[in-house]
């Protein structure tokens, strides 16, 4: 059996390839899968706690936040002097069934 046929086929067009790419370069570092996991394993965590479970400076959880925020998939809810972060469910759903139909 060869790896790789050599005629020439179309590619599909991925309409959804955009938002695959968006929400996948959001967990696309360790860090950011580790922040994911751990809000999945709350209800809601404030970011001094998020910097506690990582080996990480405070400044540099927040520019992962931040990106985590900016994809859909973290939302964050001001509460006095923290922010409250949690995982928004339907942006996972969508990244896991985006995943699914690769």
């Amino acid at each position: 059996m060869k790896c790789c046929d050599s005629s020439a086929v179309a590619l599909p067009h991925g309409e959804r390839d955009e938002d695959l790419a968006r929400l996948a370069w959001a967990v696309a570092h360790p860090a950011r899968v580790r922040i994911v996991r751990l809000l999945l394993s709350r209800t809601s965590c404030v970011c001094g706690e998020i910097v506690d479970q990582l080996p990480l400076a405070q400044s540099t959880v927040s520019q992962h936040l931040k990106i985590l925020k900016e994809a859909g998939l973290v939302q964050g809810e001001i509460d006095g002097p923290k922010v409250c972060y949690c995982i928004n469910p339907a942006a996972l759903n969508e990244l896991k069934q985006l995943i699914a139909g690769l």
